[in-house]
Order: structure tokens, then C-alpha cells, then sequence
């Protein structure tokens, strides 16, 4: 089987994919990924195939803004469902004629991907990328896409019944998404695992000591998009008796942040299959992909969103009691050590990050998932 892995964003868009793509190719079948083109050594550096579709996704350092969920909904409907998804669907059809999948496997807001696999004949599978759930069903973006439809010959959908009816794979534990937001009927849960990285270990991870150890990540895009937020966060982590591991990704020199204190360790990137195991908490932008790597391992978290899909994950960390959610802009260093202080040393925090790690656990693996893809290419075949 072909299976064609399609996703538009950024890394938090493909990382989902990724896994069900490594468990068919462990099966044998051919994998290509086709996504922003600034991701090809990402993609490359999993050993898959990789095909550049625009648009490309390149992140820019902007100013940290309030949070404003209407604002949000508006870039999902006005550029994922816009025209992120008319440059979509322009570039799959030529991708799809070249490498001749047998099944599109699409990330959730890669509407684009959705069309062209529909215009082909071909199936499409949908991979959740939204922990919480609520972005997509509450953006309004069947007029956007009815549009979308029009300009390619397809029928309108305007119950969004061929983005839902289809297979539906979640990374997600069922118990952390948000019961008014409720999986499709017919959607299939998976574990996910936390990325791998370089088998050597990180320099960072042999030295860290006896002291808890906390993890500050703000993610691969609104890292860009963060401000002072970094600097505010390890002023209030200094005064703890921890050690701290700040990774500011690809885009942000850690130099930036000055010289820190001993135990205070800034970094572009350490794998978090290595680190996450060593640490007590993690201080988090809530992206589904950071949220679900510290559940994975049981670990409380403090959360600071700042757009996309991750107010609607703090909140839940926050409803399931595995985690407290600040405000970014009003954040100061005293309340956000206070929270990390909190999620230390009250036990409760750790108790609901491990009911919902036992959850992740219980899940089956990803092979799951390609075997229903097989199920799906092999009745498309028999149509």
C-alpha cells in the first residue's frame, strides 16, 4: 500500500502524522510526506520520504499578544479553511498524480488535502491534531470550505460530514478531550509516544543532578511569538530548588537570554524522550504535542497559551486537575513560580497526570491505526 501523509502548519501538525507513518512503514508499506517545504530536514531526518506543497510555514519573531479565541477562530476559517487550504488543494493533485497513493492520511486542519483526495477518488484518512478538540467544529469554516469546494467542481458539505465521516485516528487520550466537544462517531484512539532524537545522550541530561528537575518549552512556532514571556519564566524558576532546561528551538539563540546560574540550562534542543523522564514538572505553552509528552510521563504541568489550539488544552489540563493555566501577559515571575511550586508539592496534580498516563498507556499502538488503513484502501479497492 502507498499511503501519501499529508499535513499544513508546523511541527505540531506533523509529529501526529509521523507516527502512524513509521508503524506502516515498519509494515512495509511506501510512505511520502508532503508539507511545508521549510520541514523537509524534519521530515528527512525520520528516514521518510519527503515532497514539498506549499504554503510554507516559516516562523516569525512578533510581539506576544493577549489571548483572543475570537482571533483564532478567525485565522482557522481565514487561512487554514482560506487560503492555506486553496494552496492545498492546488498543489496535492499534481503530488497525488506523481506518487500515486493508495490512501491520503491528512492532519485535521489540512482541508486542502481533504479535497484533492476527494476530487482523485481516493480515501482520505484524518489525524487529530487538537488534543482538546473545539477548534475546527466551532470555527465556522464550512462557508470558507463550501467556497473552497465550488472552485474545484466538488459538492458542498455543509454539515462538514466528509471531513467527520471518514476514518478518524486520534494520538489523543479519549478522557482528555473535552466532553462538549466529543470524537466523531467511529474514531479510533491511539498511543502516542514522545519524538526520539540522537540515541546519544544529551550533554544537558548527563549533567542534570539530584534536584527536581523542570522543563520550559514554548513550542516550534509560538516560540517565535512569545516576547519576554522566556525571561519571565526563569526569573521566577531561579529562586526554586530545582534545575531548570529551557529549549527555545531552531529560531531563538539561547545567547539571547543571558547568562543564567548553575542548574539553569538553556538550549536550542534536547530530545524529550531523553529529558522527559528525569523531570518532576514542565512548564509548557499547552500545544497538544507538549501536553501529551508530559502526560505520557505522568507529569503535572503548569500551562501558558498564548493562541491556536492551546487555551482550549490548558483548560482541560486544568478541568482534569493535572495542571494550572496562567494568563501570558499578566504572568510574572512570582506567580509563575508559585504554580510550579504548587504542582511540586501538591500531590493531586500528580495523581491526575498519572490517571490520564495510565489512559495513554492502555491505548494500542499506532500499528492500530495502519491496520485500518489497510481495512479502508482494501474496501475503496472493492468499490
Amino acid at each position: 500500500m502507498r499511503l501519501l501523509f499529508s499535513f499544513v502548519g508546523g511541527e505540531g501538525h506533523l509529529r501526529p502524522l509521523l507516527l502512524v507513518a513509521h508503524a506502516a512503514a515498519g509494515r512495509g508499506h511506501a510512505i511520502a510526506v508532503a508539507g511545508a517545504p521549510s520541514l523537509a530536514p524534519v521530515v528527512r531526518a525520520e528516514r521518510l520520504e519527503f515532497l514539498p506543497a506549499e504554503p510554507d510555514v516559516v516562523p516569525r519573531r512578533v510581539p506576544l499578544l493577549p489571548i483572543d479565541m475570537e482571533r483564532e477562530y478567525r485565522a482557522l476559517r481565514e487561512s487554514f479553511a482560506g487560503w492555506m487550504g486553496r494552496a492545498r488543494a492546488a498543489a496535492l493533485p499534481a503530488l497525488i498524480a506523481q506518487w500515486n497513493p493508495d490512501v491520503v492520511v491528512r492532519d485535521e486542519t489540512d482541508f486542502g488535502a481533504a479535497i484533492a483526495a476527494e476530487r482523485a477518488g481516493i480515501p482520505c484518512a484524518t489525524v487529530l491534531v487538537i488534543a482538546a478538540g473545539g477548534l475546527v467544529e466551532r470555527a465556522a469554516v464550512a462557508e470558507q470550505l463550501d467556497a473552497l469546494r465550488a472552485e474545484h467542481g466538488v459538492a458542498p458539505d455543509r454539515g462538514l460530514e466528509a471531513l467527520r465521516g471518514g476514518l478518524v485516528l486520534s494520538p489523543f487520550p479519549p478522557g482528555f478531550r473535552d466532553p462538549a466537544e466529543p470524537l466523531p462517531a467511529g474514531a479510533h484512539a491511539f498511543r502516542s509516544r514522545t519524538a526520539g532524537g540522537d540515541p546519544a545522550t544529551h550533554p544537558v541530561v548527563e549533567q542534570l543532578g539530584g534536584r527536581p528537575v523542570v522543563y520550559v518549552t514554548l513550542g516550534t512556532i509560538f516560540n517565535t511569538e512569545s516576547g519576554d514571556l522566556f525571561a519571565r519564566v526563569l526569573a521566577g524558576l531561579r529562586e526554586l530548588p530545582v534545575e531548570v532546561v529551557v529549549t527555545v528551538g531552531r529560531s531563538i539563540d539561547p545567547a539571547e537570554l543571558g547568562p543564567q546560574p548553575d542548574g539553569v540550562h538553556v538550549e536550542r534542543y534536547v530530545p524529550q524522550s531523553q529529558l522527559l523522564p528525569r523531570c518532576a514538572t514542565v512548564v509548557t505553552h499547552a500545544g497538544s504535542g507538549s501536553v501529551m509528552g508530559a502526560l505520557e510521563h505522568g507529569l503535572p504541568q503548569v500551562c501558558v497559551p498564548m493562541g491556536g489550539d492551546q487555551p482550549l488544552n490548558a483548560a482541560r489540563c486544568e478541568a482534569l486537575g493535572a495542571g494550572v493555566a496562567l494568563d501570558p501577559i499578566a504572568l510574572t515571575p512570582e506567580s509563575l513560580r508559585a504554580a510550579v511550586a504548587a504542582v511540586l508539592h501538591e500531590p493531586g496534580y500528580r495523581r491526575a497526570a498519572e490517571r490520564l498516563q495510565a489512559e495513554i498507556a492502555a491505548l494500542p499502538e499506532p500499528a492500530s491505526a495502519v491496520a485500518l488503513l489497510e481495512d479502508l484502501n482494501e474496501t475503496s479497492s472493492r468499490v
